[in-house]
């Protein structure tokens, strides 16, 4: 069982988790009604208890999906932009962390994208220690939003939520809509909750047992184990709101287990990261270092920051939600200065592994990745895309060698492989690339996104066609070509070799243009692409003639290598075509989402 198996079905059970609490509330429903004594006046009467506990936690959780989705959707192109600013300044990656984290109304959720753009090479591990942090804070946002008192009006929101999203005018009022509607839905889940716990303020053996985890131990366990199962802090905070108001748990059991769910909350990352690469792994590894270590530090001082949270005021929503929020501050103020050290300990703890086998087994932070925002999605897909376009041009510059080299050569990154092993090692990166790529491209379709955000997978789903198609023109071609050209007596005439020579130069250009706009999202270089299209076709035109030339002087070696010649000029003028035709599309995808 590997660690994408893992990841897979846990996001397959957060996905479903709202509905499949729905369906144990049932279960539990119907046996807790079976179970009990029908006459017996005194016996707790845990049917309506158990369907309003988890149905509230149903409509809880389905509420605060839909609100970071609107939220998602509404700040998702200020999210990929901060990302993508995100200096080495501490300071400004702490606050990137925290839009990010209040934007997606999750910590994890965060981690997770984090390990997605490490993966893909769009930040580097150090810059992540302190958006890290800053998600931890963000986190809180929600937790504060909850403690209002606002679960009388649910409904009114989930009303005015609902007719904005039906007949808003534009994306943005929509989505002002769904998270009106799912801030109502989360509320009314509240009040489900409250409603349902009122019989076990009576109930001794309910009393006792929550009573026992104010045990610091046993409270962070079962906060731990909870958010992990739930993947949320902010529902074991409602949750706590709920039990609190009810006179059901204290201060002394709420901050062990509000502790406990900050840990729960690496659970996901630490499973994304064992899927990746050993950066992927480190994001995923500071996450829990982070959070435990922060854990252990307070564990001697928990009466002190229960004493805090009662100074700050406010009744015991507010006092719930502040634990979490002084928690996160507390560590963010205690390790921000510190990130250079714990990036020097996670080096240590996860080192770089030395390949024992030259040649890797290809992988891409797209398999299996959780898509949190479409923007940050299409990102990540548009760095493997220039991977791929990187792939084509040592594909084409090892091509050229091959065609030249008196003697058998190595390829340069894989000793143990020709140049000609090379190239077909590289073109099946490229299927394997192309694949991962477009299933990925699909999985962002099915997400709720915008026109825009529908023509740009269009196009990168386009590209990648294309760029495939590159690779299977060379692997088709050069290995045939080659053959035909070791069969001759004599070589290219020198006029020929230096043409090729110089066309081959060009082509190569093209595709490290091609790769250079589609890394740095570079208007002039996809524009500058286009432009020498028709420059390059017409220097393979005057090639074309001054070869034919020779043939008609009966220059022996043009006579004899025309066949190659000519082939060979006919393969580069076609990934000339195509690398045109992916920069016009690319820039057509530039132009619409600026």
């Amino acid at each position: 069982m590997n660690a994408s198996f893992l990841l897979r079905e846990w996001k397959t059970l957060s996905r479903f988790m709202p509905g499949f609490l729905v369906v144990m509330a049932s279960a539990l429903v119907a046996w807790a009604i079976l179970a009990l004594p029908p006459d017996d006046p005194d016996s707790m009467h845990w049917g309506p208890v158990l369907m309003g506990l988890f149905g509230g936690i149903a409509f809880f959780l389905y509420g605060m999906e839909m609100m970071s989705e609107g939220m998602k959707r509404m700040a998702g192109s200020r999210m990929r932009e901060g990302l993508a600013r995100l200096t080495r300044s501490r300071l400004r990656a702490l606050g990137v962390g925290a839009f990010v984290t209040m934007m997606v109304q999750s910590s994890s959720a965060t981690s997770v994208m984090l390990v997605g753009l490490v993966q893909s090479e769009l930040m580097r591990f150090p810059q992540t220690l302190g958006v890290i942090l800053g998600s931890g804070i963000g986190s809180t946002v929600t937790a504060q939003l909850i403690a209002f008192k606002v679960t009388d009006y649910a409904l009114i929101m989930v009303g005015l939520g609902f007719l904005l999203k039906l007949v808003g005018r534009g994306e943005k009022s929509r989505d002002a809509g769904r998270i009106l509607l799912g801030f109502g839905i989360l509320f009314y889940g509240m009040k489900l909750m409250s409603d349902a716990m009122i019989p076990l303020r009576s109930d001794p053996a309910t009393i006792h047992f929550l009573q026992s985890l104010s045990t610091p131990l046993l409270g962070i366990l079962a906060g731990t184990v909870v958010t992990a199962l739930i993947q949320s802090s902010g529902a074991i905070v409602g949750i706590l709101i709920v039990l609190g108001e009810q006179g059901l748990v204290g201060l002394d059991a709420a901050v062990p287990i509000i502790l406990g769910a900050n840990v729960g909350t690496c659970v996901t990352a630490i499973l994304a990261g064992l899927a990746g690469g050993r950066e992927a792994k480190r994001v995923a590894a500071a996450h829990a270092v982070f959070k435990i270590a922060g854990v252990l530090v307070c564990l001697p001082f928990l009466a002190l920051l229960s004493d805090l949270v009662v100074m700050a005021g406010g009744g015991m929503a507010r006092q719930v939600a502040n634990i979490h929020t002084f928690f996160n501050i507390g560590l963010a103020l205690a390790f921000l200065p510190f990130t250079g050290f714990f990036a020097w300990l996670l080096l240590i703890l996860v080192p770089d592994k030395k390949e024992k086998d030259p040649l890797p087994v290809f992988t891409s932070p797209l398999d299996n990745a959780k898509i949190v925002s479409p923007d940050v999605a299409v990102d990540m897909a548009r760095h493997e895309i220039a991977r791929m376009a990187g792939l084509l041009e040592i594909m084409v510059r090892d091509a050229g060698i091959l065609f030249v080299a008196r003697k058998p050569r190595q390829d340069e990154q894989y000793p143990r492989l020709t140049l000609l092993e090379g190239l077909a090692f590289r073109e099946r990166e490229l299927d394997y690339l192309d694949k991962v790529t477009g299933e990925f491209l699909f999985r962002i379709g099915r997400e709720a996104i915008t026109g825009t955000q529908t023509q740009t997978l269009y196009a990168m789903i386009s590209i990648t066609r294309d760029l495939e198609s590159i690779g299977d023109l060379l692997e088709r071609n050069v290995a045939p070509l080659l053959e035909k050209k070791r069969a001759l007596v004599n070589s290219f005439s020198d006029e020929g070799r230096e043409e090729l020579s110089i066309y081959h130069t060009k082509v190569l250009k093209q595709l490290r243009l091609l790769r250079e706009a589609l890394t740095e999202k570079d208007l002039h270089k996809a524009a500058e692409i286009m432009g020498r299209e028709r420059k390059y076709l017409d220097l393979e035109l005057q090639y074309r003639i001054r070869h034919l030339n020779r043939i008609m002087c009966q220059r022996m070696e043009s006579v004899e290598t025309h066949e190659v010649h000519m082939e060979l000029m006919n393969l580069m003028t076609q990934v000339i075509v195509y690398t045109s035709n992916i920069a016009k599309t690319y820039l057509s995808v530039l132009v619409e989402r600026h």
